[in-house]
C-alpha cells in the first residue's frame, strides 16, 4: 500500500447503469439458472492474504473496533466455478425486478435478494468454512450481520465508447503532469466515486465478480489514524478484501478500462452477544425495504440481549451460591449499558415516513464541499 496525498477532488459519480442495460451482455451468454449447491471443497479457493494490517499499523489505538485487524490486501477466496454461479444469480431477471435500489451513492445497487432468489450466493456466505475463513482473518469470530447484507451489488456499466472517453481523458491528465513535473507520473485514478465514509458494520467482505484485467484503478483509500492516506489495491475477480470498515474512513477510487465492474458486499458483525455492537443503519436504511431491514435488526439485537440477562442472571446465582456480597454496582452498571443499547436501537429505527429512498442521512458525508454540492443537485431535481 502507498501513501499518497490527500484526495480533495470532487467526487465523479459511478456511471449509471444504461437504460438499454442487458444481464445478458454483462455475463457474455444467456442466463440460464442451473440448481448448484455451494461446496467448499469444490467452490472455495481461498490462499490467505499476503498482508493483514493490523489498526495499529494503521495508527489507530488498540481499542478501536472490535478486532486488531485493520484491513487486508487482496486475497483468493472463490473459484471461478463459484464466481460463475453468482453472477448468474446476481444477474437474473428476478434480482434486477424485485431488489434493485438506486442511490445518490450508486445508480445501481441489488441487495436483500440472497434468501428470496440466490440460494448459492446465500449458502456461500452461510458456510462454517466460508465463515471461518473471514472470522479467521479477521481476528475474531463474525457471522453475516444480517440475511439481507449478504451478497449487496454494486453494479456499474460502461459501453466501449464510454470506458474509452474516460481512459484517454486519463491518459491526458498523466501526460500533463509528467511534462509539468519534468519527471514520469503514474497512471492512476485518485478521483472517487465516494465520499469519505465508514461502514454501517463492523466487517465487510468485498468480493470481485467482474474481469479485471486492464483496469487502471479501482483501489479503495483508507485514513489512516494520523490523517495521511494509504491504497488498498482493487481485487481481481475471485479475490476479496476484508475491512473493518465500520471503524476506518475510506472511500472507493474510480476503476477506468472495463465495460462493467460489478462487487458483491456481505457485511459482518461479531456472533458473541456480550461484544459491542456499534451497527449502525446510516448508510442502507435509504436502499432498503424497511420493513425487512428494522425486522432483522430488531430480531438479532433482541436475541443479543436475551443472552445478556441469561448471562447476567447466571453470574448472579453462581455469586450468591459462592456466598458473594452482592454488586449492586456492577448490576446497574449492566442495566445502564442495556438501557443505551435499547436507545441505540431506537434511533436507528426512524420512521418509514422520515426516511427519503435513495438520500443517505447527511452524517454519512464528512466533506463539505460534497453536503453543499448534494444539496445543489437536490434543488434542481426539486425545481
Amino acid at each position: 500500500m502507498a501513501t499518497v496525498g490527500t484526495l480533495t477532488s470532487t467526487p465523479i459519480p459511478d456511471p449509471m447503469v444504461r437504460p438499454d442495460f442487458d444481464p445478458v451482455n454483462a455475463i457474455g451468454s444467456p442466463i440460464t439458472l442451473e440448481n448448484v449447491s455451494f461446496d467448499p471443497s469444490k467452490h472455495l479457493n481461498f490462499t490467505h492474504p499476503t498482508k493483514v494490517h493490523s489498526m495499529e499499523e494503521l495508527g489507530y489505538s488498540k481499542g478501536r473496533g472490535v478486532s486488531p485487524v485493520g484491513v487486508t490486501e487482496p486475497f483468493p477466496l472463490f473459484s471461478a466455478e463459484a464466481i460463475q454461479q453468482m453472477r448468474k444469480e446476481v444477474l437474473s431477471d428476478e434480482v434486477f425486478s424485485k431488489w434493485n435500489y438506486s442511490s445518490e451513492l450508486a445508480q445501481c445497487q441489488l441487495r436483500g435478494y440472497a434468501a428470496d432468489c440466490a440460494p448459492f450466493v446465500y449458502d456461500a456466505w452461510k458456510n462454517p468454512e466460508t465463515l471461518g475463513i473471514i472470522s479467521k482473518i479477521a481476528g475474531i469470530d463474525l457471522v453475516p450481520a444480517m440475511d439481507f447484507e449478504i451478497g449487496h451489488i454494486n453494479l456499474a456499466v460502461y459501453s466501449e465508447e464510454e470506458k474509452n472517453k474516460a481512459l484517454n481523458e486519463m491518459i491526458d491528465k498523466a501526460a500533463r503532469a509528467t511534462r509539468e513535473r519534468g519527471s514520469s507520473c503514474p497512471l492512476e485514478d485518485n478521483d472517487p466515486i465516494v465520499d469519505w465514509h465508514t461502514d454501517s458494520y463492523p466487517f465487510v467482505c468485498v468480493t470481485m465478480l467482474s474481469d479485471c484485467t486492464g483496469m487502471i484503478g479501482g483501489e479503495t483509500a483508507l485514513r489512516r489514524g494520523d490523517g495521511q492516506v494509504i491504497k488498498v489495491r482493487g481485487p481481481q475477480m475471485g479475490y476479496a478484501v476484508v475491512l473493518q470498515g465500520r471503524y476506518i474512513e475510506h472511500q472507493a477510487l474510480r476503476a477506468l478500462g472495463g465495460t462493467e465492474r460489478i462487487t458483491m458486499v456481505t457485511s459482518f458483525r461479531p456472533r458473541a452477544s456480550l461484544i459491542k455492537d456499534d451497527t449502525v443503519l446510516t448508510t442502507v436504511r435509504p436502499i432498503s425495504d424497511l420493513g425487512e431491514l428494522y425486522l432483522q435488526f430488531a430480531e438479532y439485537r433482541f436475541d443479543m440481549l436475551q443472552d445478556r440477562f441469561r448471562h447476567a442472571n447466571k453470574l448472579m446465582r453462581d455469586q450468591q451460591r459462592a456466598r458473594r456480597p452482592f454488586d449492586t454496582v456492577r448490576l446497574k452498571q449492566f442495566i445502564r449499558e442495556q438501557i443505551e443499547f435499547l436507545e441505540h436501537m431506537d434511533k436507528e429505527m426512524v420512521e418509514d415516513s422520515k426516511v427519503v429512498k435513495g438520500v443517505p442521512d447527511e452524517g454519512y458525508l464528512n466533506s463539505e464541499d460534497l453536503k453543499l454540492e448534494r444539496l445543489k443537485k437536490r434543488r434542481v431535481a426539486v425545481a
